[in-house]
């Protein structure tokens, strides 16, 4: 064995494989792959092997698109046939909701080129006889997809890696990994066969590595605890079964071929065809999680009983969608571990607080998957960034709140949310509330109904009456999740009160919870010199704030910071929330890189010890005037002594607190940064305050719709690390006379796309919700990134990327909709107060 590589890859399912083959590709050959028992011993041997484009995520979407063109090469290249059946897969529906999710996906696959098509139930019925179809609403239909032999695949893509120089041992298990500062000190034991188990033996072996990926699948846990990291794949229950052959299948096969996937979502289930008779696979509710603190040494290629009773009600379902099976016995059955993050997405990126340590976990559609997160995942260790934004994979989008407890808990909910409705605006309920700010019950008895981000429960909108002011009779509860008819595709019930909510802003005042807000305190005698080095804008000065960026080494948006400058060296950066591990580890990271080029710099992660309350609108100075303790209230918050963009402590009632000159909203207003254990008392007296000027509670869906009529950018939706701030149309933040980290290669990237503000005539029932695609004369050009409803101009808006030449203010453009095409103008950046007099507003 090699004793110092380049890259190991731990783990020889498909995804270790895939990654492994794609080092090798972008130019690694000095890689290993090490398995600890066979190659596809872990979840890959009892997969089914589906192929599914369907993900309302735009990265998955590319990564499964990427897996199903690199299968279908994989024989030219390595000689092995991957067991690819494109057979099609038709996904059915049974009500009007799920054609709904099906046609916002189908923006989503539209943005990236996936091919589908649309069948009505007479189309299924003419071309797939067997499907019993009456009770169905319609269907799409991927004709490039179909499902593959997993041991097949992962086997070309294990020699398609050895041909490229990568070598592959097995029977190695990884038991220490120890950083050395700059490289990674592996130690490996030989594992040994006995009695039919698999166990550790007395030969160990130690390899240095450069960069180490970890794809342990079912061992995710127990790699972490090696790592010193928490990391929230788990493995779930799986099970599926395989029915003797179905005569009425054969017989339709031999005129037709192969018969194409089936997905019946309603009924929470897919069937394969398999040597005529079918594979059944439900997603049924009571899904156990396994392996909660590791996988037993006793466990390799094995299986857990059936629990049939858990799945009879989809198995009956099966036989009413497919009449013939009804009386064609069962043959074979699995039931296996696959592993699932909270969200069902995959962790895939570097590890939190580690160096060259990649992570390529909790793979739920493992086989699906592999091929393109192998792919983006070397062009992330290989060349620096991916070609797509894989920030919503990223592992560090659960920081160290998580707990063993927390992802069982919602692993179980995403296996059984698999065929749940997809609604934009969903919200699951398990493991909530969890982190809660101290107002929350304050907010839950005024009618908030909250969401989740990052763990943390932040009102979404306000249930009440906009006539009475009163809590609506029918908020049932303080959490939308479990207000079922406020979730639609559409207008759900929640848009009037959202529309309230952002009228009462403009016309009076509102209040929000951003609490959730990443805040990092950077201070020290290298703090200035860095964050100028850092970030993209020119420093504030003491009492000040700007909006700046922190970019990645390609040129392209890693972070948006807005710093408050506090002293000489000291400042504070507020970012997204639900992003402060995320925001803060490459902090951090920057800062270690550099503290010998600009001197000592600390970071202090302040997410939790201070919480933020967003008031604004026209009637904000005179609520705040009532509070402020000042020997002249009258002009403390004039703009003279308290200027927009200048930040500076004041008490409200008996909280001392930072107030900030600056409102999301675009109106006047402060964010009002506060001790946390203080936020009751604050709030009260706000609301006490505020009755006399009309001021609204606000949540997020509103604060969503006002700051696109600003054209403010968001980070998750037009900021990325696909793009520049520059391409963002951010150009006044960007200070090209100074030197920044990123700027060269910013400089280098040009214009490829450009942001724009669109106000939309659609629907009268809809509004778009930021992944729908823009046309031009017929043919796609871009696509939205955010959506929403305008107050102000009484009709939809949406934010995206179009080519440069179509960004001018008056260019008409299309955008898809419920499969249909409606008009849609670029605008003016800022098309609500462009000359921000309102914010600028005096007092």
């Amino acid at each position: 064995m090699k004793t110092h590589v380049k890259a190991l890859v731990v783990g020889g399912g498909a995804v270790g494989a895939s990654i492994a083959y794609h080092l090798a590709k972008y130019g690694w050959s000095d890689v290993v792959l090490l398995e600890r028992d066979e190659l596809t011993s872990g979840s890959t041997w009892h997969a089914a092997g589906l192929l599914p484009y369907f993900n309302m995520s735009y990265a998955t979407t590319w990564i499964h698109d990427y897996s199903i063109k690199f299968y279908k090469t994989l024989e030219e290249e390595t000689g092995l046939n991957a067991g690819f059946y494109v057979v099609g897969n038709l996904r059915m529906a049974q009500s009007q909701a799920r054609m709904d999710e099906y046609m916002l996906y189908a923006s989503t696959a539209e943005t990236v080129g996936v091919p589908f098509e649309w069948m009505t139930p007479g189309d299924i019925k003419d071309r797939f006889p067997l499907v019993h179809t009456d009770d169905l609403v319609g269907a799409i239909y991927h004709p490039t997809d179909g499902y593959i032999n997993p041991a097949d695949v992962t086997m070309a893509m294990a020699k398609g890696a050895r041909q490229r120089g990568v070598t592959i041992e097995r029977r190695w298990q990884a038991d220490a990994y120890e950083w050395t500062g700059s490289e990674w000190r592996v130690t490996l034991t030989k594992m040994v066969e006995k009695g039919g188990n698999l166990i550790p033996s007395d030969e160990q072996q130690v390899i240095t590595a450069e960069h180490v990926v970890t794809a342990t699948g079912n061992h995710a846990q127990h790699t972490a605890k090696l790592l010193g990291i928490k990391t929230p794949a788990i493995p779930v229950e799986h099970q599926f079964i395989v029915t003797e052959p179905d005569p009425a299948l054969v017989a339709w096969r031999k005129e037709n071929g192969e018969h194409p996937v089936l997905r019946d979502a309603d009924a929470k289930w897919y069937v394969r065809e398999e040597r005529g008779g079918w594979i059944l696979g439900p997603y049924e509710h009571g899904a156990p999680a396994r392996f909660k603190y590791g996988v037993p040494d006793s466990f390799r290629a094995d299986l857990f009983p059936l629990d049939l009773e858990r799945i009879e009600e989809e198995y009956m379902s099966f036989i009413h969608r497919i009449p013939s099976s009804e009386e064609v016995g069962l043959k074979d059955d699995f039931n296996g571990p696959i592993c699932y993050t909270p969200d069902g997405n995959p962790l895939i990126g570097p590890a939190p607080g580690l160096r060259n340590m990649w992570l390529a976990e909790g793979f739920s559609f493992g086989i699906t998957a592999a091929g393109g997160a192998g792919n983006y995942l070397a062009q992330m260790m290989v060349e620096g960034e991916a070609e797509i934004d894989m920030a919503s994979l990223d592992p560090k989008r659960y920081g160290d709140w998580m707990t063993t407890e927390y992802a069982a808990a919602k692993n179980e909910e995403a296996y059984a949310h698999v065929y749940i409705l997809h609604h934009p605006d969903e919200e699951r309920e398990v493991a909530r509330p969890l982190r809660t700010a101290p107002s929350y019950d304050r907010m839950a008895a005024r009618g908030a109904q909250f969401g989740q981000v990052g763990g943390w429960e932040r009102p979404n909108y306000f249930a009440i009456d906009p006539e009475s002011g009163e809590v609506a009779r029918d908020a049932r509860s303080v959490v939308d999740f479990s207000d079922h008819d406020a979730r639609s595709f559409r207008r759900g019930r929640w848009w009037d009160y959202a529309r309230a909510e952002a009228q009462g802003l403009r016309e009076a005042a509102g209040l929000i919870d951003a609490s959730a807000f990443a805040k990092h305190v950077v201070h020290g005698p290298g703090a200035a010199a860095f964050l100028d080095w850092f970030t993209t804008n020119a420093l504030p000065k003491v009492g000040r704030i700007n909006l700046t960026y922190a970019l990645t080494a390609h040129g392209t948006t890693r972070t948006e910071y807005t710093i408050l400058r506090e002293a000489p060296d000291r400042f504070t950066l507020i970012s997204a929330g639900a992003w402060a591990a995320y925001d803060g580890d490459y902090l951090m990271k920057a800062v270690e890189d550099n503290e010998a080029r600009f001197g000592r710099i600390s970071v202090e992660d302040w997410t939790t010890r201070t919480g933020v309350f967003a008031l604004a609108g026209p009637r904000s100075r005179d609520i705040m005037r009532a509070l402020i303790a000042d020997a002249d209230p009258d002009t403390a918050l004039s703009n003279k002594r308290f200027p927009w963009l200048s930040h500076r402590r004041i008490e409200l009632g008996m909280v001392p607190l930072t107030a900030v000159r600056v409102a999301y909203t675009g109106e006047l207003g402060w964010e009002l940064h506060h001790p946390i254990e203080m936020q009751n008392h604050l709030f009260d007296r706000l609301m006490d305050a505020g009755a006399d000027h009309g001021l609204k509670l606000v949540g997020a869906r509103a604060q969503n719709w006002l700051r696109q009529e600003k054209s403010y950018r968001a980070f998750g939706n037009e900021l990325g690390r696909d793009a520049t701030p520059l391409e963002a149309g951010l150009d006044r933040f960007v200070d090209l006379s100074k030197e920044f980290h990123g700027k060269d290669a910013m400089v280098e990237t040009g214009i490829r796309t450009k942001c724009v503000t669109l106000l939309i005539d659609g629907p009268g029932d809809a509004d778009p919700w930021g992944r729908e695609a823009l046309l031009h004369d017929g043919t796609k050009v871009g696509r939205l990134t955010s959506g929403g409803y305008s107050v102000a101009f009484g009709k939809s808006i949406g934010m995206g990327y179009v080519p440069e030449a179509l960004a001018t203010p008056g260019t008409r453009l299309k955008v898809r909709m419920f499969r249909e095409l409606w008009d849609a103008e670029v605008t003016e950046d800022s098309p609500y107060d462009p000359s921000n007099a309102r914010i600028r507003q005096d007092g």
